[in-house]
C-alpha cells in the first residue's frame, strides 16, 4: 500500500511548491485575468445596454416613420379629394358656360330671324305697295272714262281689304 499513499515528505513539499505556485499565480496572474474579464463583462454589458438602446431608437423611428406615412396618407388623400372637388367645380363652371353661351347664341339667332323677318315685311310690304300703285294706275287709266265702275271698284277693294 504504499504506493497509494504518499509520503510526508512528498506532501510537505507538494504542499509547499503549491503554495508558491498559489501565491506567483496570485501576485502576477490572478489580477490580469481577473481585470481582463471584469473588462470583458464591462464590454459586454456595454455592447447589451448599446444594443437595448439602439432597439429602443429603432422602435421610435419605426414609431416615427409610421406616424410620417400615415400623415402622407391623409395629406395624399386631401390632396387628391381637392383635386376631385376642383375637377368637378371646373366642369360645373365650364358646363355652365356652355349653357349660357347657347342661351345667348340661340337669343342672338333668334334677334337676327326677327331683324331678318321684319326685313321680309317691310320688303314685302314696298312690293305690295309697287304693284298696289302699278295696278292702280292700270286701272285709273283704264276705268277713267266710266265713274260708275270706278267707284264700285274702290268700294269692293276696301271691303276686301282687313285692317291690322
Amino acid at each position: 500500500m504504499s504506493l497509494v499513499t504518499p509520503g510526508i515528505g512528498l506532501l510537505f513539499w507538494m504542499l509547499i511548491s503549491f503554495g508558491i505556485l498559489l501565491y506567483i499565480l496570485k501576485t502576477f496572474a490572478w489580477k490580469p485575468i481577473l481585470g481582463s474579464i471584469k473588462d470583458r463583462e464591462k464590454s459586454i454589458d456595454d455592447a447589451l445596454k448599446s444594443a437595448e438602446k439602439a432597439r429602443e431608437e429603432m422602435t421610435e423611428i419605426t414609431a416615427d416613420n409610421q406616424k410620417i406615412l400615415d400623415e402622407a396618407r391623409k395629406q395624399s388623400e386631401i390632396i387628391i379629394r381637392e383635386a376631385k372637388e376642383m375637377s368637378q367645380q371646373l366642369k360645373d363652371e365650364a358646363k355652365k358656360r356652355a349653357d349660357e353661351q347657347a342661351i345667348k347664341i340661340v337669343e342672338d339667332a333668334k334677334l337676327q330671324i326677327t331683324a331678318q323677318k321684319q326685313a321680309a315685311i317691310v320688303e314685302m310690304k314696298e312690293e305690295v305697295a309697287k304693284l298696289s300703285i302699278q295696278i292702280a294706275s292700270k286701272v285709273v287709266k283704264a276705268d277713267l272714262a266710266t265713274n260708275g265702275k270706278h267707284i264700285k271698284f274702290i268700294n269692293e277693294s276696301l271691303n276686301e281689304i282687313e285692317l291690322t
